[in-house]
């Protein structure tokens, strides 16, 4: 790519957006302008009532290799936002958080941020030659997107150690046993996989959806017992919807449900 070309592409297929990371000629390592375009992107999904599922890929033969060092390090160590306020954050550490769901579809390499990427997504598809790893131990640092506080909570706390302490990489095989990922695919088939995901989740009720991403978050944000108390309010909300109305109609029907959102 050239410094004119967009450091994400962006795709709409329907109901869903398809992201792609387009800085393949450095294995789509992130510097400001892709974190920043990023950002951007899912704001836009976000913010668009047609778009019901994101997928994130990258172009090229690798999802990222990480942080481009040379330039956002300088940025971290002055203290600088990764993100722009008011923009959704991709890692949903700060600030503005996503409410619709992200399918993430990666190959090649998925090292640090990539995999912090991937512990902030919804499902998981992965190239059976995806190699990860969280480095930052190799390089005197730690991984400060996130990686600490969900990898535990994914692939539990011996397992994550086992990978976040060594800075050893690992397979697909093995993101796969640990729960990183959900699906492994030949490679090249990882894209098509995801959206096929995606295409599906846009097909169900965008209230029903949000609603079952909301009460994770929660539980990840504010624990068990506030998510717990949220969860009879949410369903007694959804049963005076349209969309329960209509998706009621349709299983007495035998037809696909045909949701709004309402």
């Amino acid at each position: 790519m050239t410094e004119t070309e967009p450091r994400v592409t962006k795709e709409v297929r329907g109901n869903v957006l398809a992201l792609g990371l387009n800085r393949a000629g450095k294995l789509n390592a992130f510097d400001l302008q892709a974190l920043q375009e990023l950002a951007e992107a899912l704001t836009e999904y976000e913010d668009n009532p047609e778009l019901r599922c994101a997928v994130l890929f990258g172009h090229g033969k690798s999802f990222t290799a990480g942080l481009d060092l040379a330039e956002v390090g300088p940025a971290v160590q002055s203290g600088k936002a990764l993100f722009p306020d008011g923009l959704v954050d991709p890692l949903g550490l700060r600030g503005r958080r996503r409410t619709k769901p992200l399918v993430m579809a990666v190959r090649g390499w998925c090292l640090t941020i990539g995999i912090e990427l991937l512990l902030a997504a919804d499902i998981r598809v992965a190239a059976k030659d995806t190699r990860f790893g969280q480095i930052e131990i190799n390089r005197g640092i730690f991984p400060f997107g996130g990686a600490t506080l969900r990898l535990p909570q994914v692939a539990g706390r011996g397992n994550a150690m086992r990978w976040l302490l060594t800075g050893d990489e690992f397979d697909a095989e093995e993101a796969l046993r640990i729960g990183l990922v959900q699906q492994i695919t030949d490679t090249g088939q990882e894209l098509e996989a995801a959206l096929e995901i995606a295409v599906t989740v846009a097909r169900r009720a965008p209230l029903g959806v949000r609603a079952t991403l909301e009460s994770a978050w929660q539980v990840e944000s504010e624990g068990f017992d506030a998510a717990r108390d949220g969860l009879l309010v949410q369903a007694r909300k959804l049963m005076q919807s349209e969309d329960a109305a209509e998706g009621l109609r349709s299983f007495v029907e035998r037809r696909e449900a045909d949701f709004k959102g309402r």
